[in-house]
Protein backbone atom coordinates (compact mmCIF):
# COMPACT_ATOMS: atom_id res chain seq x y z
CA UNK A 1 0.00 0.00 0.00
CA UNK A 2 1.02 4.10 -0.96
CA UNK A 3 2.20 5.93 1.82
CA UNK A 4 -0.66 7.91 3.23
CA UNK A 5 1.16 11.19 3.57
CA UNK A 6 0.81 14.18 1.76
CA UNK A 7 3.17 16.99 0.43
CA UNK A 8 1.73 20.82 0.51
CA UNK A 9 2.16 23.70 -2.10
CA UNK A 10 1.23 27.15 -0.88
CA UNK A 11 -0.65 29.46 -2.95
CA UNK A 12 -0.17 32.92 -3.78
CA UNK A 13 -2.73 33.66 -0.69
CA UNK A 14 -3.11 32.37 2.54
CA UNK A 15 -6.53 31.37 2.79
CA UNK A 16 -6.08 28.08 0.70
CA UNK A 17 -3.53 25.60 0.65
CA UNK A 18 -3.33 22.62 -1.91
CA UNK A 19 -2.30 19.06 -0.81
CA UNK A 20 -1.94 16.20 -3.10
CA UNK A 21 -2.18 12.35 -1.24
CA UNK A 22 0.30 10.16 -2.76
CA UNK A 23 -2.28 7.59 -2.35
CA UNK A 24 -4.58 9.16 -4.84
CA UNK A 25 -2.19 11.85 -6.85
CA UNK A 26 -5.05 12.93 -9.46
CA UNK A 27 -6.70 14.21 -6.43
CA UNK A 28 -6.45 17.74 -5.33
CA UNK A 29 -7.65 18.63 -1.56
CA UNK A 30 -7.46 21.93 -0.38
CA UNK A 31 -7.60 23.11 3.05
CA UNK A 32 -9.25 25.72 3.68
CA UNK A 33 -7.99 28.21 6.47
CA UNK A 34 -7.92 32.24 7.44
CA UNK A 35 -11.23 32.90 4.67
CA UNK A 36 -12.73 35.80 6.80
CA UNK A 37 -16.70 36.34 6.94
CA UNK A 38 -16.39 38.84 4.00
CA UNK A 39 -14.99 36.27 2.02
CA UNK A 40 -17.43 34.54 2.64
CA UNK A 41 -20.64 36.63 1.61
CA UNK A 42 -18.58 37.65 -1.70
CA UNK A 43 -18.65 33.61 -2.35
CA UNK A 44 -21.83 33.20 -1.25
CA UNK A 45 -23.23 35.85 -3.16
CA UNK A 46 -21.44 35.37 -6.49
CA UNK A 47 -22.45 31.45 -6.16
CA UNK A 48 -25.78 32.62 -5.84
CA UNK A 49 -25.46 35.03 -8.60
CA UNK A 50 -22.49 35.20 -11.04
CA UNK A 51 -23.76 38.13 -12.62
CA UNK A 52 -23.80 40.61 -9.49
CA UNK A 53 -21.71 43.79 -10.21
CA UNK A 54 -18.66 44.50 -7.90
CA UNK A 55 -20.61 47.85 -6.66
CA UNK A 56 -23.93 44.99 -5.30
CA UNK A 57 -21.14 42.68 -4.34
CA UNK A 58 -19.06 45.68 -2.10
CA UNK A 59 -22.54 46.41 -0.82
CA UNK A 60 -23.53 43.08 0.88
CA UNK A 61 -20.12 42.60 1.78
CA UNK A 62 -20.33 45.73 3.55
CA UNK A 63 -16.90 46.92 2.20
CA UNK A 64 -16.26 49.54 -0.98
CA UNK A 65 -15.83 48.71 -4.50
CA UNK A 66 -12.21 48.55 -4.80
CA UNK A 67 -11.33 46.28 -1.95
CA UNK A 68 -13.85 44.02 -2.86
CA UNK A 69 -12.68 44.04 -6.70
CA UNK A 70 -9.02 42.82 -4.82
CA UNK A 71 -10.59 39.79 -2.79
CA UNK A 72 -12.46 38.87 -5.63
CA UNK A 73 -9.20 38.73 -7.77
CA UNK A 74 -7.36 37.01 -4.81
CA UNK A 75 -10.62 34.32 -4.58
CA UNK A 76 -10.01 34.10 -8.20
CA UNK A 77 -6.07 33.39 -8.19
CA UNK A 78 -6.40 31.26 -5.21
CA UNK A 79 -8.52 29.18 -7.25
CA UNK A 80 -11.11 29.43 -4.92
CA UNK A 81 -13.79 30.63 -7.77
CA UNK A 82 -12.99 28.34 -10.81
CA UNK A 83 -15.08 30.30 -12.95
CA UNK A 84 -18.59 31.87 -14.11
CA UNK A 85 -21.11 30.20 -16.63
CA UNK A 86 -25.14 30.42 -17.16
CA UNK A 87 -27.09 28.25 -16.10
CA UNK A 88 -28.87 27.15 -19.11
CA UNK A 89 -32.39 25.37 -19.80
CA UNK A 90 -31.38 22.32 -21.65
CA UNK A 91 -35.18 21.48 -22.47
CA UNK A 92 -35.67 24.86 -23.90
CA UNK A 93 -32.50 24.12 -25.83
CA UNK A 94 -33.94 20.61 -26.87
CA UNK A 95 -32.42 18.45 -24.55
CA UNK A 96 -35.22 16.63 -22.76
CA UNK A 97 -33.40 13.56 -21.63
CA UNK A 98 -30.53 13.20 -18.75
CA UNK A 99 -28.56 10.29 -17.83
CA UNK A 100 -26.05 9.04 -15.07
CA UNK A 101 -24.24 6.42 -16.58
CA UNK A 102 -22.00 4.05 -13.93
CA UNK A 103 -19.17 3.06 -16.16
CA UNK A 104 -16.90 0.37 -14.95
CA UNK A 105 -13.60 -0.39 -16.32
CA UNK A 106 -11.06 -3.41 -17.34
CA UNK A 107 -7.95 -1.91 -15.61
CA UNK A 108 -7.84 0.82 -13.19
CA UNK A 109 -3.98 1.86 -14.25
CA UNK A 110 -3.30 5.14 -14.09
CA UNK A 111 -2.92 5.47 -17.42
CA UNK A 112 -5.84 3.50 -18.85
CA UNK A 113 -7.82 5.75 -16.04
CA UNK A 114 -6.27 8.83 -17.58
CA UNK A 115 -7.23 7.32 -21.02
CA UNK A 116 -10.93 7.37 -20.23
CA UNK A 117 -10.93 10.65 -19.10
CA UNK A 118 -9.24 11.97 -22.28
CA UNK A 119 -11.87 10.57 -24.01
CA UNK A 120 -14.58 11.45 -21.76
CA UNK A 121 -13.49 15.00 -22.95
CA UNK A 122 -14.32 14.50 -26.84
CA UNK A 123 -17.70 13.77 -25.93
CA UNK A 124 -20.02 16.96 -25.99
CA UNK A 125 -23.25 15.32 -24.58
CA UNK A 126 -21.11 14.54 -21.45
CA UNK A 127 -21.59 17.20 -19.54
CA UNK A 128 -19.81 15.65 -16.04
CA UNK A 129 -17.46 12.99 -15.23
CA UNK A 130 -16.52 11.82 -11.81
CA UNK A 131 -14.08 9.07 -11.12
CA UNK A 132 -15.87 7.29 -7.94
CA UNK A 133 -15.34 4.88 -5.34
CA UNK A 134 -17.57 1.51 -5.31
CA UNK A 135 -18.74 -0.69 -8.06
CA UNK A 136 -18.38 1.24 -10.92
CA UNK A 137 -15.64 3.87 -11.84
CA UNK A 138 -17.06 6.47 -13.41
CA UNK A 139 -20.07 8.40 -12.83
CA UNK A 140 -20.95 10.60 -16.15
CA UNK A 141 -23.80 12.83 -16.80
CA UNK A 142 -25.47 13.13 -19.98
CA UNK A 143 -27.33 14.94 -21.84
CA UNK A 144 -29.65 14.07 -25.38
CA UNK A 145 -32.35 15.43 -27.31
CA UNK A 146 -34.02 12.05 -26.81
CA UNK A 147 -33.83 8.57 -25.62
CA UNK A 148 -32.99 7.34 -29.09
CA UNK A 149 -30.14 10.00 -29.38
CA UNK A 150 -28.71 8.66 -26.07
CA UNK A 151 -28.67 5.07 -27.17
CA UNK A 152 -27.22 5.80 -30.35
CA UNK A 153 -24.39 7.34 -28.09
CA UNK A 154 -24.41 4.52 -25.99
CA UNK A 155 -23.71 1.85 -28.58
CA UNK A 156 -21.39 3.84 -31.22
CA UNK A 157 -19.46 5.68 -28.97
CA UNK A 158 -19.16 4.26 -24.73
CA UNK A 159 -19.27 0.73 -25.44
CA UNK A 160 -16.82 0.73 -27.71
CA UNK A 161 -14.36 2.52 -25.83
CA UNK A 162 -11.57 0.78 -24.87
CA UNK A 163 -10.86 -0.83 -21.53
CA UNK A 164 -15.12 -0.21 -20.94
CA UNK A 165 -16.06 -2.93 -19.11
CA UNK A 166 -19.58 -2.07 -17.94
CA UNK A 167 -22.04 0.44 -18.08
CA UNK A 168 -25.36 1.03 -15.90
CA UNK A 169 -27.43 3.81 -17.12
CA UNK A 170 -30.25 6.13 -14.99
CA UNK A 171 -32.49 8.11 -16.81
CA UNK A 172 -33.62 11.09 -15.04
CA UNK A 173 -37.19 11.22 -14.45
CA UNK A 174 -37.07 14.41 -12.68
CA UNK A 175 -35.17 16.73 -11.14
CA UNK A 176 -35.79 18.19 -7.57
CA UNK A 177 -33.06 20.08 -6.28
CA UNK A 178 -29.86 21.85 -8.34
CA UNK A 179 -27.55 23.83 -6.39
CA UNK A 180 -24.03 24.36 -8.06
CA UNK A 181 -20.79 25.02 -5.86
CA UNK A 182 -20.81 24.34 -1.75
CA UNK A 183 -23.06 25.39 1.14
CA UNK A 184 -21.04 28.33 1.81
CA UNK A 185 -22.37 28.62 5.28
CA UNK A 186 -20.94 25.37 6.61
CA UNK A 187 -17.59 26.91 6.05
CA UNK A 188 -16.20 27.05 9.41
CA UNK A 189 -14.15 30.28 10.10
CA UNK A 190 -10.71 30.37 11.96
Amino acid sequence: MKNLSFTLECCSSNAMTKATLFLFPFIEVYLVSNFDEIDLQILKDLQNDGRLTNVELARRAGISAPPCLRRVRALEDLGAIKGYHANVNAPALGFGVSVFAQVGLSSQSDADLRAFEAKVMEWPLVRECHMVAGDADFLLKIVARNWDEYQQFLSTELTVTPNVKNIKSKLVVRSSKYLPGVPIEEVKIG
